[in-house]
């Protein structure tokens, strides 16, 4: 049975939290890649960047629909949505736009089980992490790759 371990490429591009924005344009396409974790100054996994993270910063802003009754303000829709569409709008750091809740998988964790990660938590990069470190990462080619193997 094949393994994270045995499938993961070990040549990681990543990205710091203080990285510009549009360093990170170049990035994604100087290496051709759609996700890149996000590290700290040690060098830990703190998220994950996406094409999708960058790409949201040129959507139009939408304005919260609100209903005024008296003197009270209703909004119909969440205020936090449009506080953090705002943020990611004007957002010049990687650590402004980036999810910080990452998916990982260990490098014993079978091909199938990290299908299942990526699949259920709708992400394409899936990072493999052992003692706290991060060992190589899985994209979804690398599982593609696999099943042919």
């Amino acid at each position: 049975m094949l393994t994270a371990n045995d499938i993961m490429t070990t040549e990681i591009h990543t990205v710091h939290l203080d990285t510009e924005v549009k360093a990170l344009a170049k990035t994604f396409v100087e290496h051709n890649v759609n996700a890149m974790p996000v590290v700290d100054d040690d060098g830990v996994l703190v998220g994950m960047v996406t094409q999708t993270d960058l790409v949201e910063q040129d959507k139009p802003l939408h304005i919260p629909t609100v209903i005024s009754l008296f003197d009270w303000v209703i909004y119909l829709e969440s205020p936090k949505n449009f506080s953090d569409q705002v943020r990611k709008i004007t957002a010049r750091k990687v650590g402004e736009i980036c999810s910080k809740e990452v998916v990982t998988c260990a490098p014993d964790t079978p091909v199938a089980t990290v299908a299942s990660l990526m699949v259920d938590n709708k992400v394409h990069l899936v990072p493999v992490v052992a003692d706290e470190r991060m060992v190589g990462v899985i994209a979804r080619l690398d599982i593609i790759r696999s099943m042919g193997e």
